[in-house]
């Protein structure tokens, strides 16, 4: 059985049908891309996913559990994290708050941001921990307004993680990026891939074919093929 799958979605903002029967199934341990043209319903098919849409028809399926139209902070809690392409960061605060305050502990303990947070040596040690599955240690005291971009991506899936996911969804995560921020976020998904089961958007050819395992290639709002990198390269149309 499939760690997370989705039947039949068909989506629609008023007369406008965003998408249509979308079906798409991600093995436990796998990286799985979407890949499409501009225009094409990705960020919709994400937003739908990971419950910050409700489709209108369809079933999504995590672990064999139905959870279409739960919402995102449910789906959440049951292991499942996102990025944006827009990046959503605290800018004001060091690095290490931002894992912090998506970390569960601090939601459950009702912490005082202020107060509470830099005394208490759990939390500082399981943010270390996160930060240093994406290459940020030694960055944690710095604010997060003075990282590079490619750091604040890297930030941005360090706070994904914090909540101990079994999957993640990216979307765009090479946006923005140069060549060398580029290469270094392929490294850093090869090594999280180790422990997470991934799925993204990307526009990238190249770094989505080098990285993932099957790919579902979304036009018109439907998957008009899934297959490996390698079937889909042969595949002139």
């Amino acid at each position: 059985m499939a760690l997370f799958e989705a039947h039949g979605l068909r989506k629609r903002f008023g007369a406008r049908v965003v998408l249509e029967n979308i079906s798409l199934s991600v093995e436990a341990g796998s990286v799985h891309g979407i890949m499409g043209p501009n225009g094409a319903g990705k960020t919709t098919c994400f937003h739908v996913l990971t419950g910050h849409h409700a489709p209108d028809a369809g079933r999504i399926l995590f672990e064999g559990r139905d959870i279409t139209g739960l919402k995102p902070h449910r789906i959440a809690r049951l292991g499942i994290s996102r990025s944006f392409q827009i990046m959503n960061l605290f800018d004001d605060t060091v690095v290490i708050e931002n894992v912090i305050l998506a970390l569960p502990e601090f939601r459950a303990r009702s912490l005082n941001p202020v107060r509470d947070v830099f005394g208490d040596t759990v939390l500082i040690e399981r943010a270390l921990a996160v930060l240093d599955q994406v290459g940020l240690v030694h960055r944690a005291w710095e604010k997060a307004a003075a990282l590079p971009y490619g750091e604040r991506r890297a930030l941005e899936i360090a706070v994904a993680l914090a909540p101990e996911p079994r999957i993640v969804f990216l979307d765009e995560p090479t946006s923005g990026l140069g060549t060398e921020a580029t290469r270094a976020l392929a490294n850093l998904i090869r090594a999280l891939r180790r422990r997470y089961t991934i799925v993204m958007i990307e526009h990238d050819m190249r770094f989505l074919f080098d990285l993932a395992d099957r790919i579902s290639v979304i036009h018109w709002g439907q998957v008009i093929d899934e297959d490996t990198p390698e079937a889909l390269k042969r595949n002139k149309w």
